[in-house]
């Protein structure tokens, strides 16, 4: 089922759905009430959601296609009802679509960021991502392996797409202009903030990673992982990934120090230069990533070939 367009639906899809879970789930944990004004978090939510749900309806046509082996034109009424009642795929894309259309409602209702809003934005954001794992090597798992296979996949699409939306927030944070004080400390509380949620995010994104690791490629193949395409993008995103925790112990021990030194003196535009280069990066490095886990998703795991 290899073929770019299908992965770059897959990878829009991530980074889409990952953004709608990381987003509003930041300011909960990260910003005060009072700081959330900061984020433009509710044109962000309409304009993702919106993009969810024609990204997902696209995504659905071109698998419906390789799945048929017919063009998308030519598929009749029956197959694709049959493809969205009877097929993993089709159940997950339902449960999507309705995730999104929640999620797109209570962005239109709710006008201010409160807590209880951001909690259930985060919380349907979640769901939609979720079903990603039945369009991915997990669901083809059977019994007790196959459910901790799938668990473990949701997990560590969550646990990625949490520090992918913090990398949002923070990015979004650091670039605003002139600035008062208040906000400067606001955000530096913020990256404070993200240092202890960000260390339980990379242990949940290796425990998670091992473990579908251990389901994908299996101890029986780890010598011949690098002699296939798999093994060469799976290390390629170990790598980046790698150097996404050295970009981020830079940020929590180097730069978000350097910015609380210079608020008060008024001389933070070159520590938020640097923070702003620095989380850019670690965000590309994140959106590349994505982009492997995508084409990941097309090719044969070892243990299956």
């Amino acid at each position: 089922m290899e073929g770019w367009p299908l992965i770059g639906i897959r990878f829009a899809l991530y980074a889409d759905l990952g953004l709608l879970f990381g987003l509003p789930l930041f300011p909960l944990y990260a910003l005060r009430s009072d700081a959330r004004r900061l984020l433009p978090l509710r044109p962000a939510i309409l304009a993702l959601a919106a993009a969810g749900f024609a990204l997902s309806l696209a995504g659905f046509a071109i698998m419906a296609g390789a799945m048929t082996g017919t063009p998308i034109g030519e598929i009749d009424r029956a197959t694709w009802t049959m493809l969205l009642t009877r097929t993993a795929a089709g159940s997950a894309l339902l449960a999507r679509l309705a995730a999104l259309a929640a999620l797109l409602l209570l962005a239109i209702v709710a006008r201010r960021a409160t807590a209880p809003a951001l909690a259930a934005a985060a919380a349907l954001g979640g769901i939609a991502l979720a079903t990603l794992a039945w369009s991915g090597h997990a669901v083809a798992g059977e019994g007790i392996a196959g459910m901790v296979h799938l668990v473990a996949d949701i997990v560590h699409l969550l646990a990625a797409a949490a520090w992918l939306g913090a990398l949002g927030g923070l990015a979004c944070l650091v670039a605003r202009r002139n600035s008062r004080e208040s906000d400067l400390r606001a955000t530096h509380r913020a990256l404070a903030g993200f240092a202890l949620v960000g260390t339980l995010l990379v242990g949940a994104i290796v425990i998670t990673g091992m473990l579908n690791a251990w389901f994908m490629i299996g101890p029986d193949h780890l010598r011949q992982v690098a002699t296939g395409r798999y093994g060469q993008l799976l290390i390629a995103k170990l790598a980046l990934f790698a150097i996404m925790l050295v970009m981020a112990a830079r940020n929590r021990f180097r730069l978000t120090p350097a910015l609380d030194a210079v608020i008060a003196r008024g001389e933070e535009r070159s520590a938020r230069a640097a923070l702003l280069r620095s989380v850019t990066i670690e965000a590309g490095l994140g959106l590349m990533i994505l982009a492997l886990v995508a084409w990941l998703g097309t090719l044969a795991p070892p243990i299956g070939s």
